[in-house]
């Protein structure tokens, strides 16, 4: 799909005043790096890199899209435009999104200064996909202060984040201290802030004094030595400590801001997005690849023999269906 320069550039300016319409437009066109018009990725880089890009991760069932609801009312009372990228599981026959995170957070759809986007993980490790980091970019790029990635909550995998996100925020709940546990080794070492949610259940008190314990002893948080992780207790339904969940997102995003760390984290956002980039281009190629040479790769699964030697000839194949390149 072409867009001429004009147009793009048109789109572009709606887009950075505000116009719901022209930033939907943008994000349809950063889901597919096939239908990218020339130069979109480059244009949005230069106007982007203010943002606070919020990873929000944790322990399935924490309720991590409930406090992200009442995270976003406690931000637009302080004056910021926010926007959310829902990380669903993808379906593995549509490859869509399965749960719709937009559906529990429909009392901010009405709000211009609040944009929620749901996009499926297209089965890429770690939660992310190429189209989170587009859209990163792109709602930096249109002056929202704040984007929240809220992923999936598979796990281990979800250290990913890192490389993204300003502020990590890991969620947890009452009783969950065996996940805990075995978590420890990934994504319960990457926070800056951990949130005890649904404090008003039962044995909230048991693991805020375990998370409490584990932080003391150095065996969960952050590798950011300078930077003590803290641990805010919540309850999203209740609507407790929301405000101060919100007070420490800026007290972590004024502290990167001092020591010059926004940069690094700019520059590591967008390796990964053009890391995943080239990923996409050479997965589709790989798959026009499978389809000219099918027979033989039939013929090598079938008999067992030069499988080595068609798997190359596979690779070599795929790179014939990358793409021209854009100009920017």
């Amino acid at each position: 799909m072409s867009v001429s320069e004009i147009n793009l550039d048109e789109l572009l300016y709606k887009a950075s005043k505000g116009n719901l319409r022209s930033i939907g437009k943008i994000l349809s066109y950063l889901e597919n790096p096939y239908t990218m018009p020339e130069g979109l990725l480059e244009k949005l880089a230069k106007m982007a890199g203010k943002a606070h890009v919020i990873g929000i991760t944790g322990i399935p069932g924490s309720g991590k899209s409930t406090l992200i609801s009442r995270l976003i009312t406690s931000l637009r009372k302080r004056g910021y435009r926010v926007a959310v990228i829902a990380i669903d599981p993808s379906s593995p026959i549509s490859g869509g999104a399965l749960l719709g995170d937009r559906l529990r957070m429909q009392e901010h759809a009405t709000d211009p200064g609040v944009f929620i986007r749901s996009i499926s993980s297209k089965g890429l490790k770690g939660g992310l996909s190429l189209a989170a980091l587009t859209m990163i970019e792109a709602f930096d790029a249109f002056g929202y202060d704040k984007i929240i990635i809220e992923t999936v909550g598979v796990g281990q995998s979800e250290v990913d984040i890192m490389n993204i996100a300003n502020t990590i925020v890991v969620v947890t709940m009452p009783g969950a201290g065996d996940d805990i546990q075995a978590l420890k080794a990934g994504v319960m070492e990457i926070g800056d802030i951990y949130v005890l949610n649904k404090d008003d259940k039962e044995d909230a008190t048991k693991t805020y004094e375990y998370l409490s314990f584990a932080l003391e002893k150095g065996d969960i948080g952050s590798s950011d030595s300078s930077w003590t992780p803290k641990l805010v207790r919540t309850s999203a339904v209740m609507g407790k400590g929301i405000e101060d969940l919100t007070q420490a997102l800026e007290d972590h995003f004024n502290y990167i801001k001092e020591i010059g760390k926004t940069k690094d984290k700019l520059i590591s956002r967008r390796i990964s997005m053009i890391e995943l980039l080239a990923e996409q281009f050479l997965y589709e190629g790989l798959k026009q690849a499978s389809k000219e040479i099918d027979d033989e790769l039939r013929l090598s699964a079938e008999v067992g023999s030069y499988i080595f030697n068609t798997a190359l000839r596979l690779a070599k194949k795929s790179i014939d269906y990358l793409p021209e390149s854009k100009k920017e």
